[in-house]
């Protein structure tokens, strides 16, 4: 068991050096030292799994006064989950040029806040680690110092910047309200309340801040230029689609916890995730930059998951956060994959991309496994979660709802997946063995996490689920049908039909996202003074 302080400072530190040693020597370090962190991570996964939630006050102050540190097997599987896919990232840029001394410390002190981000039990320490990770993040979008790169990572700055203003607007005045700033505290002493009136505005507060880190509808407007963003590494925009922005779906989840006893928005967001996922599906399918394609479609897919977790069914609820780490392993995955080809066409337009298998057949494999991942094809991993969210989709307009996502999904990738196919006058690339280790494991990790989804769903969460193999059947011919429906609609009408330009031009200024963070602050507040 290691304490939870040194699973995040302890990246923070071990980057410090690394900026004064030899790189090379310092590569080989940090390598050596992520694995060790995948280590402690496992080993405190397994010791909470078996003796429960641990709570760690910082310093020896009593309960609700201390900064204290929370693992339940929630967060312990979360952790888990940021040290292995910073281990597949870190080995996959050993051999990168963008990989120098310093990239490499901010690298690993993002993943040390991150942990933080899941760990944290009060208020005002995940404000300053998401803080502290956002100024990070925009650094490293920034990296390369180019026009493009500049711009997208101070969009994304001063978005989050107005958005965890609203948070801290929300710490204070539920701090001022209850006393504490503790999530249990907090949850405790609304547990006593009777009226929601005194908290209804710290809560919209709060919910909208955290609404923008998951990237929900309209506030989704920074990730595509965050994710995507033209001379931003692979590896960034594989760490923040697959691992950063899922701290925003987590910390909805604690904060609609805290909040429960008085407050319940579960319904509005059954709706807002499904607007999310359409929206995200109708915006991807029409872009020809392969990494725009990959952002839009993580909005999507971050609508699926907010779905399945307010739908109010214990089966959806797990299966979505089953899908929040099937996201984390097909869209990490689909992310190095799309670096790798840009860097070998010299562009990321998707037209002007083919015959990627026939140069990559290693990664074009491994891409095809993530994409039958991520659009629940029989045997892999997203058919468990969406099997398990299919569950609780007991209304019409749920029924139909999921339809209309996984229509989307598979319309998205019948799009991209033309990339693999056609001729290329390019010769094969020279890949070295860290990329093609790294990806290949990842794409089989897809293929595992279907095969075996009960067992791995048995382990993170301690609930089993049983999959009926009648039911299975029946979703898989249901996929069948929506894959030919996906393919009809891309090649029968979207292909033919010119939307892309209108749809384009949806990107909103700073001004308008400020102006869509206000709009969906006083309508949760609307929201919940008329259903309170």
């Amino acid at each position: 068991m290691i304490d939870f302080i040194w699973l995040i400072m302890l990246p923070i530190v071990m980057g410090v050096p690394v900026i004064f040693i030899k790189f090379n020597i310092a590569k080989k370090i940090i390598a050596v030292f992520q694995g060790l962190m995948v280590f402690a991570s496992i080993l405190n996964f397994v010791h909470i799994k078996k003796n429960g939630e641990l709570l760690q006050n910082i310093a020896g102050w009593p309960d609700y006064i201390a900064i204290t540190l929370r693992a339940d097997l929630l967060a312990a599987a979360m952790v888990m989950l940021a040290t292995v896919i910073f281990m597949a990232l870190i080995l996959f840029s050993m051999k990168k040029k963008f990989a120098d001394s310093m990239f490499l410390f901010l690298f690993i002190a993002l993943e040390g806040l991150i942990i933080g981000i899941f760990l944290a039990n009060d208020l005002f320490s995940l404000f300053v680690l998401i803080e502290v990770a956002t100024v990070i993040i925009s650094i490293l979008i920034m990296y390369k110092k180019d026009t493009s790169s500049i711009y997208d990572g101070t969009l994304y700055l001063l978005i989050n910047v107005v958005a965890m203003s609203f948070f801290l607007f929300g710490t204070g005045m539920i701090y001022k309200t209850t006393g504490v700033l503790d999530l249990y505290g907090i949850k405790e002493v609304l547990g006593k309340m009777t009226e929601p009136d005194s908290v209804m505005l710290p809560y919209a507060f709060i919910v909208t801040a955290i609404s923008l880190k998951a990237a929900l509808m309209p506030l989704f407007s920074w990730l595509p230029k965050a994710h995507g963003t033209p001379s931003a590494p692979s590896v960034i925009s594989a760490v923040l689609s697959g691992l950063y922005v899922k701290n925003g779906i987590y910390l909805f989840v604690r904060v609609q916890d805290a909040f429960s006893g008085l407050i319940d928005t579960s319904s509005i967001f059954v709706y807002m995730g499904l607007l999310t996922a359409i929206i995200g599906f109708l915006l991807a399918v029409v872009q020809d930059d392969i990494k725009l394609i990959l952002a839009y479609s993580t909005v999507s897919q971050i609508g699926l998951i907010m779905m399945a977790l307010n739908l109010g069914d214990e089966r959806a609820f797990w299966g979505g956060l089953y899908h929040i780490f099937n996201h984390a392993v097909f869209k990490t995955t689909l992310f190095l994959a799309a670096g790798v080809i840009t860097d070998h066409y010299k562009t990321r337009d998707a037209g002007r991309i083919r015959g990627v298998y026939k140069n990559m057949p290693i990664i074009s494999t491994a891409a095809i496994f993530a994409i039958l991942g991520i659009i629940g094809a029989p045997f892999f991993n997203g058919s468990i979660s969406k099997y398990l969210i299919s569950f609780g989709l007991t209304e019409f307009i749920g029924e139909i709802g999921i339809l209309i996502v996984n229509l989307g999904t598979v319309t998205i990738f019948v799009r991209f997946s033309e990339i693999f196919f056609g001729e290329s006058n390019l010769k094969k690339p020279k890949t070295d063995g860290y990329t093609l280790s790294v990806i290949t494991f990842l794409g089989i990790l897809c293929f595992i996490g279907g095969i075996f989804g009960q067992s791995i769903i048995s382990f993170l969460f301690n609930e089993y689920f049983e999959v009926n193999i009648e039911s299975y059947i029946q979703k898989a011919a249901s996929f069948l049908i929506t894959l030919a429906l996906g393919y009809g609609l891309y090649y029968g009408f979207i292909k033919k039909v010119n939307i892309a330009r209108f749809l384009q031009k949806h990107e909103l200024s700073f001004n308008g996202v400020c102006t869509a963070i206000t709009i969906f602050f006083i309508f949760i507040l609307s929201y919940v003074r008329i259903t309170h």
